[in-house]
This record gives C-alpha cells, structure tokens and sequence, in this order.
C-alpha cells in the first residue's frame, strides 16, 4: 500500500516514540501540527509527530462534495450505514504508518494514536484491533464506528492500552452522548477510558490541549 502523505516534526533527534495524529474531515495533516509548542513534553523522550493527510473522496453527507476523508459519511444518525470499507482500507493505511515507525526502531508501546472526529473514528477502530499492544490511544471528539462488530473484532493486545476520550459539551457535529455511548460501550468491555468534556462545540479546547499534554508525559514519560 502506497503510504499516505505526512507532516513529520520530531521533538529531539533520535526519537523513540511515535505519536500518529488524524485529522477530520474536510482538514488535513497541517491540521493538529501547530498546537505542538502548547504541549509541555520537556518530560518525555524524543518523539516524532506524523500527520498524515486522507486522501479526497465524496461524501455523501456533503451532498457529495470532494473533500479529504477517512470514509464516507451517509448520515449523521448513530443508526445510518456506515461506510464498512473505507474504514476498512483507512485501517489498513493507518497499520501501515504504524508498521513504518516499527520498522525504523520505535517500539509499538511507543507509538499513540490520535485522532479528532473522523479520525478519532479511525484510532478507535485500528487500535483496538491492532495486533500489538500501542502506548496509548487519544481519542477527540468523535466515536466508535462499526460497534456491532467491535466486541468480535476488538484484538486482546490493546485491552489494557491507555485511552484519553474527549468532548466538547455543545457539539452538534458529533454529538455529546453518541460519544458518550462509544466511552459506555469501552468500559462496558473492561477498558479504562480517561473522559473529560470541555465547554465547547466541535472543536479543540486550551483546557484539552492542557490535557493531551498530560496524557502524553504519563504514558512516555521515561
């Protein structure tokens, strides 16, 4: 698989973790780059953020309109179908970037996931199946796709893999309790979510990007 264009920033030469950023839709990778210098990460080791850009394709919820997207959106409803294989072949990209830090001497229980609305989709789906046991997952503003199928899907490796969930209180592109339920739906099956809600819409809050920071010192810092 051809990999997906990024925006790599390192934090000190000779990293050794990875944290894969994804952006929502519409967006792209420069979309979470600049709010690195408000993250404290003097505590942590070298690390090396990768923002990699979906590629464009119509959505149906924008009338059809091309726009960078993990997946195809049918509705806003939790009921509607939901796009099974662009979820599918965005897994397999996401794997493939995760592979590509393994392979150049970062440890899989270095490397978070992260992910806002559509991406925070993506980093749920892959890293509770991924094979490996990852670092952490941070989860933005979005939800668990494909649930019916996670329970049967969901691989052991990442049952106890740290997860920072978090919302904005006023959302309305992706509501409040759709991800409450995802946040229900995780605990329910034994893993221990970190969830905060933040007075805000579908955005990024200071407050939040405080807490990223937090998260990421407590799981890398060495």
């Amino acid at each position: 698989m051809e990999r997906l264009p990024c925006i790599e920033i390192e934090t000190a030469e000779h990293p050794t973790a990875a944290v894969i950023w994804l952006h929502g839709l519409g967006a792209d990778g420069n979309d979470f780059a600049s709010i690195l210098p408000q993250l404290d990460l003097s505590a942590c080791p070298g690390i090396r953020f990768i923002f990699p850009s979906a590629p464009s394709m119509p959505v149906t919820v924008n009338g059809g309109y091309v726009m960078p997207a993990w997946y195809d959106i049918i509705g806003r409803s939790p009921n509607d179908r939901e796009d099974e294989s662009g979820i599918e072949r965005s897994a397999k990209a996401i794997q493939a970037l995760i592979e590509h830090e393994c392979s150049h001497g970062i440890a899989p229980n270095k490397i978070i996931l992260a992910g806002f609305s559509q991406g925070c989709a993506m980093v749920l789906h892959t890293g509770l199946r991924y094979p490996q046991a990852l670092g952490g997952i941070m989860a933005l503003s979005g939800y668990l796709p494909l649930r019916d199928s996670f329970v049967k899907n969901r691989n052991p490796a990442n049952q106890q893999t740290p997860i920072f969930m978090a919302h904005g209180e006023w959302d309305s592109v992706i509501t409040l309790d759709r991800s409450e339920y995802s946040k229900d739906v995780l605990e329910a099956n034994g893993y221990a979510v970190q969830w905060q809600t933040y007075a805000m819409e579908h955005s990024v809050h200071p407050h939040e990007i405080v807490d990223i920071g937090n998260f990421l010192r407590r799981v890398l810092a060495t």
